[in-house]
């Protein structure tokens, strides 16, 4: 532990040192401009900055702090003036931060978390489905892919859910894979995470394009999630451990159903709702729209008071917008490195693959970092994506390529949606890595060939 403490002082205490020394500005003339790629050593030289950024990852130190390390390394290397830098560092965060479909989805589906609409659902569904413990299982998995596709964030939905499976079910392993599976194709491709947003940013390709170019893809994974634990559920033989919860045992089903009706009408509006709007020839579930009526139906549907459901919408927002901040800071040093030319030395080399397998080659590129330094699913892909703009990626492509940094991380001891199954299923979390490692790799296995068939 001193060691560490004493790495991560001498690495600040230099790069601040570094900052203070005058630079001579060889670069190009703003940082993300064109420039030329490198050869030869000096090519080795610029991806450096990269590798150490990975290597304090994979240490587990913070993001920015790895970041400002490599940042640094790139601004003498690539004689990045302090000016320049600052610019990079005042453009990167506001940029971020207006990814703003993605932030108002995010908040308001974490207001559905907190007026229990969740809960009611597993509630009701327990009740009608007389036993069958194997559906209730799928359900569980169908109800946290959906929360995380609503709210972006698969962590934040495990918490939830993953407490509420425990006490009905027990940690059935199976369960735990599918729900890791469906959670991690999920937040990497929904219209209101970090990592979509993150891909747009980088792409250029619009948020909504991309969640609809991945549209099935995703619902093939969460399917194959739905029988992972199906299955798993019906082999163990698997019976309810638990009562009902107090706060919804004396609620008849009626009252159970209402409660659900705000969960269904997002799930429906941020899905279904593009769909109608091409039909009909008129944009009517915009994000105004959705957001607003599900507020309204919180109120109406829930214990909630109209404030308090206002109020859980705006409190909803601190996830994202805390990590958007945080990879607006990363990201600033991201474009550093990238000014050096460092990915355009990478894309060059990857460039000279067989055409057939460079996208599958990415894709594993991210599932290999996604294992070690699953913590940072936003800053790897802002590590990794870049290689595949210059590469000239497919929209579909970019998404599998997301899809194996998220699976990756499913794998990972420091990944948030790990570490809330584990604390929700009260079992270690090497348990949990255990029991992900044959169904996860399974979904490995299929992201690779579909990157294959359709990268």
């Amino acid at each position: 532990m001193k060691t560490k403490k004493y790495l991560l002082t001498s690495m600040f205490t230099l790069a601040m040192f570094l900052l203070m020394l005058p630079m001579q500005a060889f670069a190009a003339d703003s940082i993300g401009a064109d420039v030329p790629t490198p050869t030869g050593w000096y090519a080795l030289l610029t991806i450096l900055p990269l590798i150490v950024i990975l290597v304090l990852l994979f240490m587990k130190v913070d993001m920015i702090a790895a970041g400002l390390v490599g940042g640094v390394m790139a601004m003498i290397i690539g004689g990045i003036s302090l000016t320049e830098a600052n610019q990079a560092f005042l453009d990167s965060i506001p940029g971020m931060l207006s990814i703003t479909v993605p932030i108002i989805n995010s908040a308001v589906a974490m207001a559905v978390f907190k007026s229990g609409g969740y809960t009611s659902a597993l509630t009701l569904v327990r009740r009608g489905i007389k036993g069958r413990v194997e559906i209730f299982a799928a359900f569980i998995v169908l109800l946290q892919a959906a929360a995380a596709y609503m709210s972006g964030i698969g962590g934040g939905s495990a918490m939830v859910i993953a407490p509420l499976a425990m006490a009905a079910l027990g940690a059935i392993p199976e369960v735990i894979a599918a729900m890791s599976i469906v959670s991690a194709v999920s937040f990497t491709t929904s219209p209101a995470s970090l990592e979509s947003g993150i891909v747009s940013k980088l792409s250029g390709i619009p948020v909504a394009d991309y969640v609809a170019e991945m549209r099935l893809f995703t619902l093939g994974f969460v399917i194959l999630g739905i029988a992972i634990a199906f299955w798993g559920a019906k082999r163990r033989k698997a019976l309810f451990v638990g009562e009902e919860s107090s706060e919804f045992a004396g609620m008849n089903n009626k009252q159970l159903f209402k409660m659900t009706i705000p969960a269904i009408f997002l799930l429906g509006s941020v899905i279904l709702g593009p769909i109608i709007n091409k039909a009909i020839s008129y944009s009517l579930f915009t994000p105004l729209v959705y957001t607003m009526l599900t507020v309204f139906l919180i109120f109406l549907c829930t214990k909630f008071t109209l404030n308090k459901s206002l109020e859980a919408m705006v409190d909803g927002s601190t996830y994202i917008l805390t990590r958007l901040f945080s990879v607006g800071i990363f990201l600033a040093f991201i474009n550093m490195i990238g000014q050096t030319g460092a990915f355009a030395a990478i894309s060059n080399v990857a460039s000279q693959a067989p055409t057939a397998i460079v996208v599958p080659v990415a894709v594993l590129a991210g599932i290999l970092v996604g294992i070690p330094a699953g913590a940072y699913v936003g800053s790897i892909l802002t590590l990794v994506l870049p290689i595949a703009v210059t590469l000239g990626f497919s929209p579909v492509a970019f998404g599998f390529v997301a899809m194996g940094v998220g699976l990756g991380s499913q794998l990972s001891f420091v990944n948030i949606t790990m570490q809330a199954l584990s604390s929700g299923f009260q079992i270690p979390i090497l348990q949990v890595v255990k029991g992900n490692a044959k169904w996860v790799g399974l979904s490995m296995a299929i992201l690779l060939v579909l990157s294959l068939i359709f990268g």
